[in-house]
């Protein structure tokens, strides 16, 4: 890949210049396959290219490459769609047309936009006014026009004889910054709440990150002394609410030149405290960047909110006769600009209406059937955010939730508000949430005391609910299409992570770290052998590293959730119970109330444990091949719930690694069965041979190949009589390895059956030739060993079409050994001949397959040449030394990993005295 980044200016046209015909570029109307007239008038303020070459992970590494850029410019707001489009246009060049891929990113102070060219012009030229038929949204190809049509504010295709180029352009959203406007007038009543005293935590952060000043307010707010935080991370305190597509992460908030919104900061007690802050960028006099950050109790927002003024549609006449929007009279002016912060406003201003004691809301499903809890006040609100009810009334069910209804008290009807149960609530009031007749929610109001609330209540609180329905229905429909669009990139990327490694732990921890903090706090991962095994804890992560082995731990002694095949997320309650009863133990025997804690030390642990699993836990069932290979077990730390959005995410994402783990598996079977066979194709260990040292060293071509079409023997024939042998099978893997099985049994056989080395291997030679399609041709150096008393050693050899044998001597020179003669599985009628050496105490024979002599690097060759070099260095090294030096030589000569299997057997002898 080639990039190049130039801040400013105009872009160099990538596309051809000179002689080269122009592009011919194709218009098409907002139909089927449309875009406007491309255009370049707003000035260009930054430039990023890259190439990337034909292969699948180009993909990735495109993908990559636009978010990094989009994130340097500040662009968090698009990246998301940016790079969905980028990953189809890409993978149409470099995988379906086959060519390279050119990547153009534009920024402009209208937006960004971004070209895909590739090599391939040879397609259909769409005509105007001619209806395009761009294929089904669930086809595997084709989809790169579609998305640009749906996501992009503008995009074309361009046409030329060399290039085929597809860009698109990103409006950048309305965010003003710095806008300063005054709110309406506001009885006492509907002012916000704050503390009697507001505290404003000033944190000022460094560029990398960490938190370089901290004043006697944030010491108050979260605990820590200025000394004990200066230095750190902030990320080691903020709780940063993490969902795909509907935030950026703490990391880029940090770079941005302003930014409001809400989070939570880990305290000295180690509370999560919810706060509402503004960061502004700022630089010092000497150009150093920093981040000042203010931050108040979320409670208390209103003291930093910037004040952006919404537009009024529906307005009406307030009796000083100025134009009042009923909406902005109940939310207040300006409105949050955010689905919670709107949520948690619209609670706020209830409660204070009606003067109760707490308030909620609830947001409904598209289908209607279950309410989810969305913002509370008054109420323990991390306990009850996204848990989930039925809609219908009923005993244990949320009642009247379609109808406004008021419970004068709820000792008399136990029950029928779930959502109370056990907070001390006595009298509620709830009123339907609906747009054009439809339930899209249901606010509520709650007071301790009975008998509080009537008709004439439920009729105000309705009131407002239907000011404000639509602007929470809106709000939630962006929010969806934010996280369905972050959920599409989210799942792109998993995939292509997930397809990329065979191998089962690696893909084990992927899906624990794809999971684990984007979806859930915590994960674990069970998988099943086979039918007949039990589930089996095979990976545990948490967020917080120091938690996991107290988490393994826990799932250690219980029970694994039950291989339930169905589809879909089901709660499953053990380990919270689990962790809760550990807790109460610990605490009752730190209070001297049960048995003696032999390690105080592990209260802590046991109390951080069960808070880190005491929110809500979800089974998904991992299937791949309509079997149930293992379950992705999710979790949240105390008192909190999924939301629905997620758990859909997570079931796509389980589908997706259960069909991983399972491929995984499967190769790990099925290499481990070839490994297995292949190694019984070698032979057992050297036998030691009196007075001649032996030497092998094998390598074998190809990945998770222990066998090749190269091999080597070395046997006892008879009492002083040893056998030895190197070939070499034409090709290479399993199929010459089947051949080489052959050899080396045969030659073994026929040997010990008092064969001669030309008759052993004329008769081996027609057992080749009988294998028929399956025979391969066969060189071969076959001997017969010989110790003899006086130190040195006979040999008869036989070479059949092998590299011949090289003799050092003593005195350094290097000669062969024997003379070459016709190779195997070729020819039926052979008249070979054996012929006799003898090796002197200190002489050494070399014997090589031709992956050692035709060891390559570029046009240049080891050859034979180059290994008579080599070996006329090894003049008194022993056996084992001169075949490692002889390996190091082939290694170095090349920089690549060899293409051929090698096998080098070295035999020297050291005389009646070993030197």
């Amino acid at each position: 890949m080639t990039t190049g980044l130039h801040p400013g200016g105009q872009p160099q046209d990538p596309r051809p210049t000179g002689n080269q015909a122009l592009p011919r570029q194709e218009r098409v109307d907002h139909g089927a396959l449309h875009a406007d007239n491309r255009t370049r008038s707003a000035v260009i303020t930054a430039r990023a290219a890259a190439s990337f070459d034909p292969v699948g992970r180009s993909v990735a590494t495109a993908r990559s490459f636009v978010r990094d850029t989009l994130q340097g410019w500040g662009f968090a707001d698009i990246v998301d769609d940016a790079v969905v489009l980028t990953s189809e246009l890409v993978t149409n060049a470099v995988v379906h047309a086959g060519t390279s891929a050119d990547v153009l990113c534009l920024r402009s102070d209208e937006g960004v936009r971004i070209e895909v060219a590739d090599r391939y012009p040879e397609r259909e030229i769409p005509l105007q006014a001619t209806a395009v038929n761009m294929g089904s949204p669930d086809r595997e190809g084709g989809r790169g026009l579609q998305l640009c049509a749906a996501l992009a504010g503008r995009w074309g295709v361009d046409y030329s004889p060399t290039h085929k180029q597809v860009w698109f352009h990103l409006d950048l959203p309305d965010r003003p910054v710095g806008t300063r406007t005054a709110g309406p007038s506001l009885p006492a009543d509907l002012l916000p709440l704050a503390d009697g005293r507001v505290r404003v935590a000033v944190i000022q952060i460094d560029r990398v990150g960490a938190i370089s000043a901290w004043n006697e307010d944030a010491e108050d707010l979260f605990g820590y002394a200025a000394e004990q935080v200066i230095g750190k991370p902030l990320t080691d305190l903020a709780a940063w609410p993490h969902t795909p597509g509907t935030s950026t992460g703490i990391v880029e908030a940090l770079q941005l030149s302003r930014w409001e919104g809400t989070y939570g900061l880990r305290g000295a007690s180690g509370r999560v405290t919810p706060v509402y802050a503004s960061h502004l960028r700022v630089r010092d006099t000497g150009g150093e960047p920093s981040t000042v950050c203010l931050l108040v109790r979320d409670h208390e927002r209103a003291v930093l909110q910037t004040p952006l003024r919404a537009s009024a549609t529906d307005t009406t006449t307030s009796s000083e006769g100025q134009a009042t929007d009923p909406f902005e009279v109940f939310i207040g002016s300006p409105a949050p600009d955010d689905l919670d912060g709107l949520l948690q406003r619209t609670v706020e201003r209830a409660r204070d209406m009606l003067d109760g004691d707490s308030a909620f809301l609830l947001l409904a499903t598209d289908d209607e059937t279950e309410l989810e809890v969305r913002a509370s006040t008054g109420l323990p609100s991390a306990r009850q955010r996204f848990a989930r009810v039925p809609v219908e009334a009923g005993p244990g069910r949320y009642g009247s939730a379609r109808m406004p209804a008021v419970h004068e008290d709820l000792t008399v009807v136990p029950g029928a508000v779930p959502l109370l149960a056990g907070t001390g609530m006595r009298s509620v009031v709830t009123v339907p949430l609906k747009v054009e007749g439809r339930l899209t929610g249901s606010l509520g109001v709650a007071a301790e005391g009975p008998f509080r609330y009537s008709n004439e209540e439920a009729l105000r609180l309705q009131f407002a609910a239907d000011r404000i329905a639509l602007a929470v229905e809106s709000a939630r429909l962006g929010e969806l299409e934010r996280l369905r669009r972050g959920s599409l990139s989210f799942l792109v990327e998993a995939s292509d992570l997930l397809a990329g490694t065979l191998d089962r732990d690696q893909t084990l921890a992927l899906m624990a770290q794809m999971t684990v903090p984007t979806l859930a706090t915590w994960c674990a991962v069970y998988t099943i052998a086979d039918q007949a095994s039990d589930p089996y804890l095979s990976y545990v992560l948490h967020e917080d590293e120091e938690r996991i082995d107290g988490l393994k731990a826990l799932l250690s002694k219980i029970a694994p959730p039950d291989p339930v095949p169905t589809p879909g997320a089901r709660v499953w309650a053990a380990p919270g119970e689990a962790a809760h009863q550990a807790a109460l133990r610990t605490s009752m025997r730190s209070l001297g109330l049960g048995a003696p804690a032999s390690v105080t030390s592990g209260i802590g642990t046991t109390l951080a444990t069960a808070a880190a699993v005491g929110g809500e836990t979800v089974v998904l069932p991992l299937v791949a091949r309509n079997r149930v290979i293992g379950m992705l077990t999710l979790g949240k730390p105390s008192d909190e719930h999924f939301r629905q959005e997620i758990l859909e995410l997570a079931e796509d994402l389980s589908r997706r690694a259960a069909l991983a783990l399972d491929n995984a598996r499967l190769y790990s079977e099925r290499t481990a069965i070839s490994q297995s066979l292949q190694r019984s194709l070698l032979p057992p260990d050297l036998p030691h041979i009196d007075g001649v040292e032996v030497e092998v060293i094998y390598r074998a071509a190809g990945e998770g190949n222990e066998v090749g079409g190269d091999f080597y023997d070395l046997f006892p024939i008879r009492d002083g009589v040893y056998g030895f042998a190197i070939g070499d099978v034409c090709g290479t893997g399993p199929e010459a390895a089947a051949v080489t099985g052959l050899a080396r049994h045969a030659l073994r056989l026929l040997a010990r059956e008092g064969f001669g080395g030309p008759a052993v291997l004329e008769r081996l030679n027609s057992a080749i030739l009988d294998e028929g399609a399956r025979s391969r041709f066969l060189t071969l150096l076959y001997g017969e060993l010989w110790p003899q008393e006086d130190g040195s050693a006979m040999l008869k050899v036989v070479c059949a079409g092998h590299p011949l044998p090289l003799r050092l001597r003593q005195d350094g020179t290097v000669e062969a050994a024997a003379e070459p003669q016709p190779l195997l599985g070729v020819m039926e009628d052979l008249e070979l001949y054996e012929q006799t050496i003898t090796l002197d105490p200190g002489d050494v024979l070399l014997c090589v397959t031709d992956g050692v002599t035709e060891r390559r690097e570029g046009s240049r060759m080891l050859g034979d040449d180059g290994l008579t070099d080599v070996l006329t260095t090894c003049t008194g090294l022993t056996a084992g030394a001169v075949a490692a030096r002889i390996m190091r030589a082939v290694e170095r000569f090349a920089s690549d990993a060899p293409s051929d299997d090698m096998a080098i057997l070295a035999m020297r002898v050291p005389g009646l005295h070993r030197d």
